[in-house]
């Protein structure tokens, strides 16, 4: 019997097997099951055309069987079988998977992701195997044969003994080393646990003689060991059965079951898609946030079947990052099997279906808010600050598909509102969308700045999270309405007192000339305020720049050192002012010591550090005597 040699293409992917480094090795029994689903899918096809084909599927199945003396592990199946011209094809040169050429293309990178994403598929089986024969007899044949190789040097082929149509595989498993485990291939735990994650959701019975213990007849407290034929994979999975047919606790227990988290998911989206791009999908949002989610460490991405076999635990490309909180899965059909994780951004179909999913998980969202509003404030809580930095991120990109779900506190409603809900609540004179930005509400509702803004009637959204204010600066504004801080230099509020005003302030131009020298690098310029009613003093601010986006980035580790226009605005319809004008005329030693006094109050107002706090602490002391 003449040795037969590969093809040079299946010789170099052989090489690359045998001596593999690669820790993913379980994935070979994937392949070589999704191989055996294959040729029985072939005898189900043939049997829709042919009226001599009978196909009763009771008589199809898959079956694993360790020998652990043997060493062997044999995947047999009762599919359509291999002619010996078919054996030549399929097994003696390399599947057209472009597997190889993706390789050389990839060598100086990361080429060994070839490795368990659908394109090895026979071949996987030499990274846990010596040897590999294959016994198989084709549907309508009268002869089966063997084909065996050792690896690379070759394969022979000839006839065998098989009475029944299909394929038998038998792998010899190498021989345990320092670095690797082998016998763990040869474990039905192992191996059931492989099937479960890979293959469970295959069409037909995958069946394993499993070990138990039971307690022995006739001996009280024995147990015995036994063996009986299970079924060890689910077949049909949840998310191909019609929704009718499914209770919330069978979504709930699929979550709990496939781990996507250790919480109770929050809603689900059960989706069949049968247009440009054919898919079942099945996406959880979550009840809480992942405990390392806002890490470096959190992997996005949903489970990433091709007909019901998993290729890919976390396929990031499914989801953008603003909804990276979605757990789940998709099954299509209409992946390649050749598909790689280098090679998925570039599938035409999965760009179709992260689309869709995309605009199904908005949906979702939107209908949440609708009619659940109090589980979609839980959801905010959890998860809105990952929306928010999707309007920021990316220039703003995606702002259109995320501002509607945003949800700030109202200074009216005392609750979270809607942009939506605050426009629709505005009096006709009003201009702007006026927000306040800080630590917490309860500090805002005291914040000086708030004061005209609020005794015109109008609401005011606080801000309270860091990313708040740079998302705003990103959507600029919503329904033709800007956003404008209470702590702006310009509120766009014209009253009947600013005319009074501007007589008085023209008369302290140059006491407030005077201050802002005093106040020199440290404030842009000190003016009268046509904010401030009860409070005598406050901080605004000219430019994009606003006192909380400064300290946020001051506290970035890069330490940035930016610093906001500050403006010192003083109220002068307050008794204080009438004490600057008294100092300016008699004492500017004293209007010194009043000007730094102000400036740190508005400091602290802020919540901004005092530059000097002995300084402030002595200055407070000399008004005291």
């Amino acid at each position: 019997m003449a040795m037969k040699e590969f093809k040079a293409e299946s010789k170099r992917l052989l090489e690359m097997m045998i001596n593999s480094i690669y820790t993913q090795r379980e994935i070979f029994l994937r392949e070589l099951i999704s191989n055996a689903s294959d040729a029985i899918d072939k005898i189900y096809y043939k049997a829709l055309t042919d009226d001599q084909l009978v196909f009763n599927k009771d008589d199809y199945y898959i079956r694993i069987t360790p020998d652990k003396e043997a060493r062997t592990l044999t995947i047999s199946d009762t599919g359509i079988g291999m002619t010996q011209e078919e054996l030549e094809n399929n097994l003696g040169v390399i599947a057209k998977s472009g597997s190889l050429a993706f390789k050389n293309e990839n060598e100086a990178k990361d080429g060994h992701n070839i490795i368990g994403q659908f394109g090895v598929g026979f071949y996987s089986a030499f990274m846990v195997a010596d040897r590999v024969t294959v016994i198989t007899k084709a549907l309508g044949s009268d002869t089966a044969y063997k084909w065996e190789s050792a690896g690379a040097d070759g394969y022979t082929i000839e006839p065998a003994a098989k009475d029944t149509v299909g394929t038998e595989i038998v792998l010899k498993i190498k021989e345990n080393t320092e670095e690797d485990n082998y016998d763990e291939f040869l474990e039905d735990y192992r191996l059931r646990t492989i099937i479960k994650k890979y293959s469970d959701f295959i069409r037909y019975p995958i069946k394993m003689d499993v070990t138990g213990h039971r307690p022995k007849e006739g001996a009280d407290g024995e147990f015995e060991e036994y063996s009986e034929e299970q079924t060890v994979n689910s077949m049909v999975p949840i998310w191909r059965k019609n929704k009718g047919e499914l209770t919330e606790e069978d979504y709930v227990n699929f979550y709990n079951e496939k781990r996507y988290g250790f919480d109770k998911p929050l809603t689900h989206v059960h989706i069949k898609a049968d247009g440009a791009v054919v898919y079942n999908a099945i996406l959880f949002i979550p009840e809480h946030t992942p405990f390392d989610y806002y890490t470096k460490e959190y992997e996005k991405g949903l489970e990433l079947y091709s007909n019901g076999v998993l290729i890919m635990e976390k396929c990031g490309d499914l989801l953008p990052d603003y909804f990276s909180f979605v757990k789940g899965m998709v099954d299509s059909e209409d992946l390649s099997l050749n598909i790689s994780r280098e090679m998925l951004q570039h599938d035409r179909q999965l760009t179709l279906i992260a689309k869709n999913i995309k605009s199904k998980i908005k949906s979702q969202l939107q209908t949440l808010l609708k009619d659940e509003r109090e589980k979609y404030e839980k959801f905010y809580e959890a998860f809105g600050r990952q929306l928010k930095f999707g309007v920021y991120n990316n220039y703003g990109a995606d702002k259109d598909v995320l501002q509607d779900l945003l949800l700030f506190t109202s200074s009216k409603e005392k609750k979270l509102v809607t942009l939506d809900e605050y426009v629709s609540g505005m009096p006709e004179d009003q201009k702007y969308i006026y927000y306040a930005a800080g630590e917490s509400v309860e500090r805002l509702e005291k914040l000086p700045q708030t004061e005209m803004v609020a005794d015109k009637g109008y609401e005011i959204l606080y801000f309270t999270d860091d990313i708040d204010e740079f998302a705003i600066k990103m959507l600029m504004k919503y329904k033709d309405k800007e956003f404008k801080s209470v702590s702006s230099g310009d509120l766009g509020i014209e009253t009947e007192a600013d005319k009074k005003d501007e007589a008085a302030e023209t008369e302290s131009k140059e006491l407030f000339e005077e201050m802002k020298n005093i106040l020199s690098g440290k404030v842009k310029d000190v003016k009268a305020s046509k904010r401030l009613k009860s409070h005598p003093v406050c901080l605004s601010t000219e430019g994009d720049l606003s006192i909380e986006m400064e300290k946020v980035l001051k506290a970035m580790p890069s330490g940035q050192d930016i610093q906001a226009d500050k403006v010192l605005e003083i109220n002068i319809h307050h008794e204080v002012f009438q004490s600057l004008k008294d100092a300016y005329d008699k004492d500017r030693e004293k209007l010194g010591l009043y000007t730094n006094l102000l400036y740190n109050q508005a400091l602290l107002i802020e919540g901004l550090p005092i530059q000097d706090p002995v300084e402030f602490t002595n200055d407070i002391c000399k008004i005291m005597v």
